[in-house]
């Protein structure tokens, strides 16, 4: 059942560290539980905002706010900061972010700091604060469209190229992975080792448009992290509960038992070998999350 792990065990697939001294990236911290919607929601932020590090703030919407309570990254360079999504529904995002900013530049002792803003993908629930950011001073709103995203990360090929964006002494990598949705990206930070993967590969259900494309695209992502550090796996939803091979239904709000936000590289190596096992898209709850093609009509 495992052969495919003792294949990548013999062919160095696994990024090594030569000591247990935090691998050479920057690390950082997550918290114990998230806030995520009630059951009273007058006690609820309508934003819950957690320092990783420094110079990198995980920010989530409340349940009550919206049911999608998606993650959005915020990540300072010397140079630039770049947001990854904007939230769902109706949002206060750009007020949230500029407290957020605010406190950073303070810290810093700095007047200001160009923002970039980005997207995992082009779904709803993810760029629904776009136009707060849109003809922005001081910043520049990358528009979820495929030619824009190609010209701004400099992805010579779609899907197989890659970009990148240097926010000053902070180089993230870009990478094309079509399937969930046409235009879902991850994101690499070679400073903390956290691959961004968007709603591609998180404790939740994986919903998958493209089927083939969203296999290739798996592999591209491991092939990716060949031989790389990788810290977490962070995307942009909790749906699963803390117990093994149970989510929580679609629409629900408050969560206080969810599972841990993080998955590893090693989430991602199963999921290629389930991919790759499967005669045709279904299906398949596994302990963490489920993949969940969308054209199979419950099958």
């Amino acid at each position: 059942m495992y052969r495919w792990l003792a294949l990548l065990m013999g062919c160095g697939a696994f990024g090594q560290a030569p000591l247990p001294h935090g691998g050479g990236v920057r690390a950082g911290s997550l918290p114990a539980r998230w806030l995520t919607g009630g059951p009273n929601c007058i006690e609820v932020p309508d934003w819950q905002v957690h320092e990783y590090n420094p110079d990198l703030y995980i920010i989530r919407e409340s349940g009550c706010t919206n049911y999608e309570k998606p993650f959005l990254y915020l990540l300072f360079g010397d140079a630039k900061a770049m947001l990854l999504d904007t939230g769902a529904g109706k949002t206060d995002v750009a007020h949230e972010l500029t407290g957020v900013i605010s406190k950073w530049l303070q810290r810093n002792q700095r007047a200001s700091i160009p923002l970039i803003v980005a997207h995992s993908h082009s779904h709803g629930d993810h760029v629904a604060g776009d136009s707060q950011f849109r003809e922005q001073p001081n910043v520049t709103l990358v528009e979820p469209a495929l030619e824009d995203t190609q010209r701004f990360f400099g992805i010579d090929h779609w899907p197989d190229g890659k970009g990148q964006v240097d926010l000053g002494g902070r180089v993230i990598d870009v990478i094309p992975i079509p399937g969930h949705n046409k235009l879902s990206l991850a994101y690499y930070d070679r400073q903390t080792g956290i691959l961004f993967t968007g709603d591609s590969l998180y404790p939740g259900r994986l919903y998958v448009e493209d089927f083939q494309a969203f296999v290739q695209s798996t592999d591209r992502m491991v092939e990716f992290t060949r031989g790389k550090i990788v810290a977490h796996l962070l995307g942009c939803h909790v749906e699963e509960t803390a117990t093994p091979y149970l989510d929580y239904p679609v629409g629900t709000k408050c969560q206080p038992d969810e599972h841990a936000l993080p998955l590893a590289r090693a989430h991602l190596l199963e999921l290629q070998a389930v991919l790759h096992e499967m005669d045709k898209p279904r299906r398949v709850a596994m302990r963490d999350y489920t993949v969940w093609p969308l054209d199979t009509k419950g099958q």
